[in-house]
């Protein structure tokens, strides 16, 4: 009896042990094993055995990418202003060994080195410009945190700043600043607005002008030919009279035709005169009248 109870206690001794000396290391992990309180060997990923009452996992380390929250301080400006400034710092363990005995913690001293660096950083410029320059601010602080680091195994992949709080007043003046560039801004493109419209109001009246002027100049033109071409019809229809006329005139008995029809101008206008007025001009010479009558009256005999 007595001997199956030790059996008993030493399958379950074996088992215990046989239980603390593996390790199953996870995907993306590093243990450190020391022997003898020394390092011995690092284990990666994947199933491992180690010598008992000898070794132990002295360390264990995340090889992937860490995020670490830089808590809030306060930094002095290159104009003496107090802002609040906080970041958020990513880093990776790159060699384990040194993460594990370069320093006694890599997370508490970069953020720490961050912060120191931060404050530099921000006193060496204004307030306006930490706005403006925070690529450049970040750019310094990986710079100095990554070469800081080096020796404890650590990668400083990026820094970014989350917020910048400066203090009430500079709030409210900032506010200010800005409320009075919307105003400018907007009284600037209202004034613009103005300027275009009127400039748009000008050139429609300018072609409005021009296309009236244009119309007037076509008008007088279609005018001016049209009084020309009644002018040139009338001078050919009377070149056509005149020279009908004369070939009257050249006619056997065209002299005579042309005489009867001036003394019967003569007569009716004469007579015309003596029905339209009280007054009677009579011809000084009146031996011409009767000349014209008689010659009037012989022509008529003759036809």
């Amino acid at each position: 009896m007595t001997g199956t109870i030790i059996a008993a206690g030493i399958v379950m001794l074996l088992i215990i042990t046989l239980l603390n000396t593996t390790r199953i290391v996870p995907q993306k992990k590093a243990y450190i094993v020391e022997r003898l309180g020394k390092y011995s060997r690092t284990l990666n990923a994947g199933f491992h055995i180690l010598t008992p009452f000898l070794d132990r996992v002295a360390y264990k380390h995340s090889l992937k990418e860490i995020a670490v929250d830089v808590p809030p301080q306060t930094c002095i400006t290159r104009d003496n202003i107090a802002v609040e400034v906080d970041g958020v710092l990513y880093l990776q363990v790159i060699d384990p060994v040194k993460a594990s005995y370069g320093i006694e913690n890599f997370l508490f001293a970069s953020t720490q080195l961050s912060q120191t660096t931060m404050r530099s950083e921000i006193g060496k410029l204004e307030l306006d410009k930490t706005f403006e320059e925070r690529v450049a601010i970040n750019h310094a602080i990986i710079e100095a945190v990554d070469k800081a680091s080096d020796p404890w195994g650590v990668k400083i992949t990026r820094y970014e700043i989350k917020n910048i709080h400066p203090p009430q007043t500079v709030r409210d003046a900032l506010e200010k600043q800005m409320r009075a560039e919307r105003e400018k801004r907007a009284q600037i493109a209202e004034s613009e607005g103005k300027r275009q419209a009127k400039i748009n109001v000008a050139e429609g009246t300018r072609q409005e002008a021009i296309a009236e002027s244009e119309g007037e100049k076509q008008k007088r033109i279609n005018e001016a030919e049209g009084r020309a071409r009644e002018i040139e019809v009338l001078a050919l229809a009377t070149a056509e009279g005149i020279r009908k006329i004369a070939e009257a005139i050249e006619a056997p008995s065209g002299k005579d035709a042309v005489n009867l029809r001036v003394a019967e101008q003569y007569i009716k206008q004469f007579g015309n005169l003596a029905k339209e007025g009280n007054t009677l001009i009579i011809p000084s010479n009146l031996s011409d009248v009767g000349s014209m009558v008689a010659a009037a009256t012989k022509l008529i005999q003759k036809n």
